[in-house]
């Protein structure tokens, strides 16, 4: 019998996009938390806040099409640099747009 390769699904696709809208919404009041014991004092004090940290200068979001040849170039340079890849787009974004403005 052969089976049918799962193609991976990601929240931020179109199609996980598209289930999430579709799934149905519940209300806080109906669910059931009752199989959950509650977090200790000492649970607590080991909680930590998670996602992207505070930050005042908050960058946005976008979303753009690269040639993947040139996105593994900039890997590979951003991996030599210590640094994120994104930190090395932005990096060099920045100073093309000062180039550029002078």
């Amino acid at each position: 019998m052969q089976s049918k390769a799962r193609k991976k699904s990601y929240a931020s696709s179109a199609l996980g996009k598209r289930a999430a809208e579709s799934a149905k919404h519940i209300l806080d009041r109906d669910i059931d938390f009752s199989d959950i014991p509650e977090s200790t004092n000492e649970e607590l004090k080991k909680a930590r806040r998670v996602g992207r940290p505070k930050s005042a200068h908050t960058k946005q979001l976008i979303a753009i099409r690269i040639d993947p040849r040139l996105l593994a170039r900039l890997r590979r340079l951003a991996r030599r640099s210590q640094k994120p890849y994104q930190t090395l787009i932005h990096e060099l974004l920045e100073s093309a747009a000062a180039h550029h403005a002078a």
